[in-house]
């Protein structure tokens, strides 16, 4: 697996859970980095910023910048500025995600009628007012995006709801399908990931826990794809699933293992 010059990661379930990093994860980031490799860390998780991420893998012994870290923020402001930049937005989301939106000049509705766009996030405080806002702006023409469509998210006392939920409430009421996703498996993120490393698909290796995410992005890139059995998906669903990843991994570990059999093999 070292002969992919991209490496795209997963965070949640992937490299670390919780508080706590998966086994190997940190000396498996160094020897790839040691080798010259490309790294980008991209979550769909959108309650915390790009900064306190990199503080977070910093803290935890894994060398990282800014422009190591991608998520779905980045993603659907950009969006908005380019395909609707006059656009008053309603967001059903964290502090965190709002303060970012307003620092990027995104206009907010102060009410139904004025709404252009929702966007649905993951909304820890999720509530009857938010969805009747969002219910209201979309009945008088108002579209509705999403930053991700992760219906969990891995922590290390069990999975927990996530962006999912929202979007199923908002779509339960409406009788609408949200029109576009901004996170994994978007190819707008697939776009933008891709960008930033400098590189084609095919020289990259796409590694996460989630077929329906992670694996079925970098499928449909044309990338290479290692499911980790760390995070959401065990053995079982994977072995069932109709989604093929190119490795099937115990953990990111694997990587660092198999890569090492390769050279010595050479």
């Amino acid at each position: 697996m070292i002969h992919y010059s991209g490496y795209i990661f997963d965070l949640d379930g992937t490299i670390y859970l919780g508080d706590e990093l998966i086994p190997g994860a940190k000396e498996t980031i160094a020897f790839l980095q040691e080798h010259n490799k490309k790294i980008l860390f991209l979550t769909n998780k959108t309650i915390d910023s790009r900064v306190k991420y990199v503080d977070k893998l910093n803290k935890l012994g894994i060398r990282v910048e800014l422009d190591n870290l991608l998520n779905p923020a980045q993603v659907t402001i950009h969006y908005l500025k380019v395909q609707h930049p006059d656009a008053k937005v309603y967001v059903i989301g964290e502090d965190i995600l709002k303060q970012e939106m307003l620092e990027h000049g995104i206009v907010f509705a102060q009410s139904p009628t004025e709404t252009d766009v929702v966007v649905v996030s993951w909304d820890r405080n999720f509530h009857y007012d938010h969805l009747d806002f969002a219910y209201q702006s979309i009945k008088n023409g108002a579209i509705a995006i999403a930053t991700h469509p992760d219906r969990t998210c891995p922590m290390p006392e069990g999975d927990v709801p996530d962006c999912g939920g929202m979007i199923g409430a908002i779509e339960g009421t409406t009788g609408q399908k949200i029109e576009m996703i901004m996170g994994k498996p978007s190819t707008l993120t697939v776009q933008t990931a891709l960008s930033i490393l400098g590189l084609t698909a095919d020289e990259c290796l796409m590694v996460g826990d989630r077929l329906e995410t992670d694996m079925k992005m970098g499928i449909d890139a044309g990338m290479g794809t290692g499911l980790v059995l760390t995070g959401i998906t065990s053995r079982a669903e994977a072995n069932a699933s109709d989604i093929e990843p190119t490795y099937l991994l115990d953990s990111v570990y694997d990587i660092l293992k198999l890569s090492v059999v390769y050279d010595t093999a050479e």
